[in-house]
């Protein structure tokens, strides 16, 4: 059955909801009528129908209603309101009915001789109804409301009240959406007491408003994600102070218990979540989540899976049934399957999963993470990893209506891509990555450090063991068993990799490599870049990168690795996929070449047999070979091209340089990388790109000390013989034969380019 058509609108929002929606949840009422709920979303879906039920009635019947009602002119200004809102309609004479509405709106705002006129909740209610259907049904309103922003900072405060509170997220959410400059939280009037209050549910919806609040906001444009793009915006940052992003992040911060409800929100079980809530008000939460369509289809599906399971299904009372406090009595027969709160529960989890992401790459990173460790996120995530983050699930509860079961729509897809990047935000360049593990798997890594004879690692002794994983497998241990067992076609494959590559990355340990080796990680690699020859550059890229982490230094890793590839055949695959992409490729080409020159350094039995035996090391330690990805990493990037994914050409180019250096090889190379060009008939061009490639390295790298933190960790090489290679191959004096200028013969001499960008 094909979906219900889009309605027309401004695209407001991360999630713009069909017209099927808006009928589904009937009329400007902004309340489910009663009859049996599916049948009502299955006939706005076919038909597509929002807001037709206002213009049933008469004119006549709709003033004398208002009257009885003191509807303060509302049903009059709707019938006006869709009379202007047709194609060719006066866009003018909508504008101003809207603008009527929204002071209707705000009445509570206006004093009149120190008196401020109340309205009540439930016009409010019909009032935020009508804007949020018209938001949907007629372009450029919701850019509109975005221009005034003492309206938005207005809406916030109808949050208060539980009756208006998902009318007013949802069209918070989609103003923000739609807004030019970010809203900064700390405008919002008691923005500390108004979160606090929040219940459980609450605070799970306004994560949805808060993922727009506390992420930077991204222009779109390719260009602006270069590196020298990023360096321009970083000095005009400095003298403008701190985004509005992270001025949001910090009022968040500073209200006392969010971080811990957060990690409440994320760590809950279903059965935790349910609470006393009645049918029709879970539905209505409900529908804050159905974004279009494709989800009434999932969850068509979903309800029609339990009833078959159940014998039972969804009915709403009767007409003219009781009702206390607005909402209908319920009994067992009216509550929603298991298998809707658990997608409820799903679609909360990754809403707070993403603001705790976000909070974790901020400014207060440190902070963060010493309260989400003392929280116990980590631990409450591993006892949820089983049940709920990869659970087994049927298909028809997975997959929407016109995609497939790889789709990244699915909230059960999203949910565990948000996790993994939960995870490797978490794990990266920090000493809290050892609460992945549980104690005894803390023992193990002490174990292997024994036997192997060298100190424990200090992060592992402070580790605070009150706080690590329990159960008989730790979080990272779980990560490992699912991701050997993934599809070869899984988008997962992505963020797996990229989540374990992050426990390993900062100062190499021997014994976390040992660790993830004895649970045959590197095989599982091996395999899905050789045997399964696998196809995605993302995917080969993270596997890529995780795999020289595993490598590096390690001697038994690089036993491993030629145990498995242990004929031509599969050497000359592993070349081909190498080689296929330098730019996906180049950290394992860098983390190859310095485990070999650290194991021609050493005098052991061990090492020497494996550089005897191992192709791959055979292989890199040729000059032709080390040569040729020399050149290719210098030729393809440029200082107007970098960006935070290939600047690790440019710094692994100069890892091999660097080692040429120690061995009294500079020239040798410079002078070789010259016949190459010569050889290519294009004189100049490589040396030039690559003097004009390291004027911009020493801009961007001598003033950031992460990056220069992080490139000395990862090599073992001391950040000032860095600057001091880069700095002998800028020698201005043609005379040096370490000098790039020494080999760029003078007609083609082409080095004091401007490459800044204002």
């Amino acid at each position: 059955m094909a979906a219900a058509p889009a309605a027309a609108g401004s695209g407001a929002g991360r999630g713009r909801r069909s017209a099927a929606t808006v009928a589904a949840w009937g009329g400007w009422g902004g309340r489910p009528r009663p009859g049996n709920i599916l049948l009502q979303l299955r006939q706005g879906q076919l038909t597509g129908r929002g807001l037709v039920r206002a213009v049933q009635f008469t004119e006549t019947f709709l003033t004398e209603r208002d009257k009885q009602s003191k509807w303060s002119g509302i049903p009059q200004l709707l019938l006006k309101l869709h009379a202007t809102s047709h194609l060719h309609s006066d866009f003018a004479e909508c504008q101003n009915i809207l603008k009527l509405l929204v002071e209707i709106l705000m009445r509570p705002t206006i004093s009149i001789r120190g008196q401020k006129l109340k309205i009540s909740d439930e016009m409010s209610k019909d009032c935020l109804s009508i804007l949020y259907n018209t938001c949907v049904c007629t372009e450029g309103v919701t850019k509109r409301l975005a221009e005034k922003n003492d309206f938005v900072i207005f809406l916030f405060t109808l949050m208060t009240s539980k009756k208006t509170f998902l009318q007013t997220a949802t069209l918070i959410e989609d103003i923000l959406g739609v807004k030019k400059e970010m809203i900064r939280l700390d405008e919002v009037p008691n923005l500390s007491s108004l979160v606090s209050n929040f219940d459980q549910q609450q605070l799970a919806n306004f994560c949805r408003i808060l993922a727009v609040t506390i992420s930077e906001m991204d222009t779109g444009n390719d260009d602006k994600h270069t590196l020298l793009a990023k360096n321009a915006q970083q000095k005009k940052s400095l003298s403008l102070g701190p985004s509005a992003a992270e001025i949001n992040q910090a009022a968040l911060l500073s209200i006392p218990g969010f971080v811990e409800r957060l990690c409440k929100l994320a760590t809950r079980k279903v059965s935790e979540s349910t609470g006393t809530a009645s049918f029709l008000q879970e539905l209505e939460e409900w529908y804050t989540w159905l974004d279009n369509a494709l989800v009434l289809d999932a969850l068509m599906r979903v309800a029609n899976e339990e009833s078959e399971h159940n014998q039972a299904s969804i009915v709403f009372p009767p007409p003219g049934a009781s009702e206390e406090n607005g909402l209908p009595h319920t009994s067992a027969r009216t509550q929603l399957p298991q298998s809707m709160k658990i997608m409820h529960e799903i679609m909360y989890k990754l809403e707070v999963l993403y603001v705790l992401c976000v909070l974790l790459m901020g400014r207060q990173r440190n902070q963060v993470h010493r309260m989400i460790a003392e929280f116990k996120l980590i631990p409450g995530l591993n006892n949820l990893f089983d049940k709920l983050i990869w659970r087994k699930h049927s298909a028809s509860a997975l997959v929407l209506h016109g995609h497939n079961q790889n789709c990244d729509c699915s909230p059960d897809i999203t949910l565990k891509i948000q996790f993994l990047r939960l995870l490797q935000s978490f794990s990266d360049h920090h000493e809290n990555k050892y609460l992945l593990l549980n104690n005894q798997e803390l023992n193990e890594l002490s174990a292997i450090s024994l036997k192997a004879n060298i100190p424990e690692v200090e992060a592992v002794l402070n580790t605070d063991r009150s706080l690590v994983c329990d159960g008989k497998r730790g979080l990272l241990t779980r990560l490992l068993q699912v991701m050997k067992k993934e599809p070869a076609e899984s988008s997962f494959r992505f963020w797996q990799a990229r989540a374990v590559e992050s426990f390993l990355r900062g100062t190499t340990s021997y014994a976390d490599q040992m660790f993830l080796l004895k649970r045959g990680l590197l095989e599982h690699i091996l395999y899905c870049i050789v045997d399964s020859e696998c196809k995605s550059r993302d995917v080969l890229q993270s596997y890529f990168d995780l795999l020289g982490e595993l490598m590096k230094f390690n001697v038994d890793a690089f036993k491993r690795f030629n145990k498995y590839i242990n004929t031509d055949a599969k050497f000359q695959v592993f070349l081909k996929q190498i080689n296929s992409s330098l730019v996906d490729s180049n950290m394992l080409v860098r983390c190859v070449t310095l485990s070999l020159d650290r194991f021609e350094n050493q005098v052991d039995m061990k090492v020497a047999e494996v550089l005897s035996e191992c192709r791959l090391l055979a292989y890199i330690s040729q000059v032709p070979t080390q040569m040729s990805f020399l050149f290719r990493l210098i030729n393809i990037i440029h200082v107007q091209t970098l960006t935070q994914e290939n600047v690790s050409c440019l710094n692994t180019s100069l890892v091999i340089l660097m080692l040429a250096r120690r061995k009294e090889r500079l020239p040798l190379y410079l002078r070789l990388l010259q016949r190459m060009e010569h050889s290519k008939k294009y004189p100049g061009f490589l040396l030039n790109n690559f003097h004009n490639l390291l004027r911009f390295w020493q801009q961007h790298y001598l003033h950031k000390d992460k990056d220069s933190t992080c490139l000395e960790n990862s090599s073992c090489i001391s950040f000032s013989y860095w600057k001091e290679t880069v700095s002998i191959l800028l020698n201005p004096d043609r005379q040096s034969p370490s000098a790039l200028v020494s080999y760029i013969e003078e007609p083609y001499m082409d080095i004091d380019r401007d490459f800044t960008e204002e």
